[in-house]
């Protein structure tokens, strides 16, 4: 059951799942349709999900659902998970490696492997002041929270050499 994505609790989880590269205008009205597809007939257990989504900087694909209204199960989270990986055979991008960092650099995104991300860190070109996206986060609140923070407020500060 998809919903408008403001109406879901704070503590709604949520996965967020981030492009290698960003998406065309054409791609993202076909991302827009295919998850409307996807989360009306997305089910747990037999029974609806309450879920919504949101699309940021054309770049980063974010799954919420209210799992207080219904359970999500396993099978459902893995049918969400194999939805993303059908992207990315469509789209030719990589959604689901984790292993891949996101920061800001003025008003650009750029995705790192976490190799280059230490490296550029050691370099002084990432400091405390960078803009980093912590795709770690789990719910609702902390997307609004947590999400886009500078990298000494995010996982990333381990990272970081002063």
């Amino acid at each position: 059951m998809l919903v408008n994505f403001e109406s879901l609790e704070d503590n709604s989880k949520i996965w967020i799942y981030q492009s290698n590269r960003e998406f065309s205008k054409n791609e993202v009205a076909i991302i827009i349709n295919k998850m409307e597809d996807f989360i009306d007939d997305w089910l747990g257990h037999g029974d609806q999900i309450k879920a919504s989504y949101l699309i940021k900087y054309n770049q980063f694909i974010i799954i919420a659902v209210d799992q207080y209204y219904n359970e999500v199960s396993g099978c459902s989270i893995d049918a969400s998970v194999n939805f993303i990986k059908e992207l990315e055979k469509q789209f030719n991008v990589d959604l689901t490696n984790k292993l891949n960092v996101s920061f800001k650099d003025a008003d650009n995104i750029n995705i790192v492997s976490l190799s280059d991300f230490q490296n550029f860190a050691k370099q002084h070109k990432i400091t405390s002041k960078t803009v980093v996206f912590n795709n770690m986060i789990s719910t609702k609140v902390g997307l609004a929270e947590n999400w886009e923070v500078t990298a000494d407020k995010s996982w990333h500060k381990r990272y970081l050499v002063e």
